[in-house]
């Protein structure tokens, strides 16, 4: 395997395993998760930030539905 290979499939590895991490803190300090999934496999040192971020308060923020963003902008049927 040439050395471009082994530096794509360790970056592959590094980005899926932080956004396993990033999900898990991201449950753990009550944050959207499918957001700090994303970010922390694109940017896998995003994790670092989410550590650092303190525990969010109160019901745990989600993305609305696509559904509910179309009702919103369409009307009901």
């Amino acid at each position: 395997m040439s050395l471009a290979m082994q530096w794509i499939v360790l970056w592959g590895v590094i980005a899926i395993t932080a956004s396993i991490l990033g999900g898990i803190l991201a449950g753990i300090k009550n944050r959207d998760t499918s957001y700090w999934i994303a970010w922390a496999f694109l940017v896998p040192p995003s994790v670092l930030w989410l550590l650092l971020l303190p525990r969010n308060k109160g019901p745990r923020p989600r993305q609305p539905r696509l559904d509910d963003i179309d009702r919103r902008e369409n009307g009901p049927l």
